[in-house]
């Protein structure tokens, strides 16, 4: 046999034998994972789609509760980052107006009354 035919055997043998290893012998096991654990990028794609729905339903109530997923942080702060990574990477326009308006609403929430003050 050439030496390049017992390379390719050798090559595929060991992906085969990772693969297996990696994917029924030792596979990744996610626990307790929650979504405040996501990259900022991943977190300011979540912030948008809440964004999305509070502009289609126009229920900021909803839209805190669905930030609230993403940690302790007030509400306000989440989408302010958001909006801070979205400028500064380049998100359309459309995008980061929709960020800015549902933070300007949120700007004006109370938490205590759980409606939006004058």
């Amino acid at each position: 046999m050439s030496r390049w035919l017992l390379f390719l055997i050798a090559i595929v043998i060991g992906a085969a034998a990772g693969l297996y290893y990696g994917w029924v012998l030792n596979p990744v096991k996610y626990v307790d994972m929650t979504p405040d654990s996501l990259r900022i990028d991943y977190k300011t794609d979540y912030v948008l789609m809440v964004a999305e729905a509070y502009h289609a339903e126009g229920d900021l109530a909803v839209a805190v509760r669905r930030l609230a997923v993403l940690g302790d942080t007030p509400p306000a702060e989440i989408v302010a980052n958001a909006t801070l990574y979205a400028a500064q990477h380049g998100w359309p326009e459309t995008d980061l107006v929709q960020i800015k308006t549902f933070g300007d609403a949120l700007q004006s929430w109370n938490p205590v009354l759980g409606v939006p003050t004058p």
